[in-house]
């Protein structure tokens, strides 16, 4: 039985620093695809990392 009590947490970007929300909806999309650990970085260092690898592989 899947648990829908997810609740907005605030974690910090271990990169950058800042404060971010991980949403209740962020969270039920990560037990919906089996992720168990909680992101670590911010939307927008998700998003420059993301970019730097793509760039990389080039």
């Amino acid at each position: 039985m899947e648990n829908n009590n997810y609740e907005d947490i605030t974690l910090t970007c271990k990169d950058c620093g800042a404060e971010f929300t991980f949403t209740a909806g962020e969270q039920e999309f990560y037990a919906e695809k089996g992720f168990t650990n909680q992101p670590v970085r911010c939307p927008a260092c998700r998003r420059a990392r993301k970019q730097q690898r793509n760039n990389n592989n080039y």
